[in-house]
């Protein structure tokens, strides 16, 4: 009974979480532009989650509250100034020839949107590839050979799975960088330079992940999941070394989830081939649910090369929208996490003793990953680019799913792994047909 009254009070709390505008802010000595957010309406009164940036580049978020009938820039520029300091930047330099793969399935209406966004970048050189995963239609093709033919290239890859679709783009390009981004995301113009020009000034750089901010926030479940973090990892570049372990990530590299995200992530071509590519075992649209992103960046940092997060690297990700797609992506999340590591153990044994030896530590910050998070204390306004500034309680319905995800990771890895083999033996034996009918 009790349960039944906790869970009831969730919903009511879940349902009673109200939009937020989403909106950009350039400040630049005395000047203070605000624009809405890509798809976004102008800014009025209430509450609005705001991008700042300096120098066109971003170096902070917050959330303000811009009262009725006050001018929303004034409101929001104040506030900016105050919490945002100045910020100084180095050049990113020449970025390398780049190739952008999307992989996407039935959803040309969002491609189409993401598409324009990476044709408007201002890389000197690129390619864009598009992974059509498992079709059940002809809609995608058609989009790209009547809108985008001439620069886009379309590849379809009949193995369910967003680490197969990743592994098809991978074997099309042709840039010295291979970039990956989602289809339901909108790429801000500076992404793919800001991106792919830390290759160009370092030749140990294996991976290179980016900020991910909110597109809207116009239902509950948008505003809960950015409240609680979201994908972004803050405003603070970092690379992560092998031959330097973090002395603040005693899990490192397992936590592979503090690096990045899937939907903004880079890789130098050949240090991706080298390891084989992603596992095609994980990721959505397999009984592993996900981690497929973060299989790649484990595999790339246990080769020796280095990982560099930069903030300046922007994409707006579209979350999802209901109370029911939260559920799913809380147990994916958890088990996409498990499914990785038993995919790095499986195919990389080398690293199970650097794994056990981790391994107390890591069940605890599994514990606290799971955990039944409460709103910050009524003074805690955070910081620039805190985007754990939690306004509203994590349910306990979330929190019992992703663990429920972690304990089944495993068995959902080795279920995508014998349906794989089995696609892989249909798929031959289908080949081997004609072959034998032309005899």
């Amino acid at each position: 009974m009790a349960r039944s009254v906790r869970a009831q009070e969730e919903i009511r709390r879940f349902l009673d979480i109200g939009a937020v505008q989403v909106a950009e802010l350039d400040l630049d000595d005395d000047e203070a532009v605000l624009r809405p957010g890509p798809g976004n309406r102008p800014v009025t009164h209430g509450e609005v989650f705001v991008l700042v940036r300096r120098g066109g580049r971003p170096v902070g978020t917050l959330l303000g509250r811009v009262p009725e009938g006050a001018d929303p820039r004034a409101v929001l520029a104040e506030r900016a100034r105050a919490e945002c300091g100045p910020a100084v930047f180095g050049e990113p330099g020449e970025p390398p020839f780049t190739s952008v793969v999307v992989a996407t399935r039935e959803r040309a209406g969002q491609l189409a949107r993401a598409l324009d966004s990476l044709l408007a970048q201002d890389h000197p050189r690129f390619e864009i590839v598009v992974v059509d995963n498992a079709p059940a239609t002809d809609e995608t093709r058609e989009l790209i050979e009547r809108k985008y033919a001439e620069r886009v290239r379309y590849v379809c890859e009949p193995v369910p799975g967003l680490a197969a679709a990743h592994n098809a783009g991978l074997d099309a390009v042709r840039g010295e960088v291979v970039a990956f981004t989602d289809d339901d995301v909108v790429a801000d113009p500076r992404w793919l330079t800001e991106l792919s020009a830390p290759f160009a000034a370092d030749a140990g750089l294996g991976c290179c992940t980016g900020l991910i901010l909110p597109a809207r926030l116009t239902t509950p479940a948008q505003v809960l999941l950015e409240s609680h973090g979201g994908f972004a990892k803050g405003f603070t570049p970092r690379t992560y070394d092998p031959a330097r372990p973090p002395g603040d990530e005693p899990l490192f590299p397992f936590t592979a989830g503090r690096f990045g995200s899937g939907a903004n992530m880079a890789f130098r071509t050949a240090v991706l081939r080298s390891v084989g590519g992603f596992d095609p075992a994980t990721g959505a649209g397999t009984a592993a649910r996900g981690g497929d992103d973060l299989y790649g960046f484990v595999r790339v940092l246990a080769q020796g090369h280095r990982l560099r997060y930069t903030p300046y690297a922007l994409v707006w990700h579209h979350h999802r929208e209901t109370w029911r797609d939260l559920e799913t992506q809380a147990y994916g999340y958890g088990a996409g996490l498990t499914a990785y590591l038993t995919a790095v153990l499986v195919n990389r044994p080398a690293l199970l003793p650097a794994f056990l030896a981790r391994l107390p530590r890591g069940l605890a910050h599994a514990r606290t990953l799971t955990a039944v998070r409460e709103t910050e204390p009524a003074d805690g306004t955070g910081t620039p680019g805190d985007h754990d500034v939690r306004t509203h309680p994590w349910p306990r319905r979330l929190s019992r799913l992703q663990r429920r995800g972690m304990v089944y990771g495993p068995l959902g890895y080795l279920r995508a792994r014998y349906a794989l083999r089995a696609a892989v033996r249909e798929k031959t034996a289908q080949r081997a047909q004609p072959a034998q009918g032309a005899r």
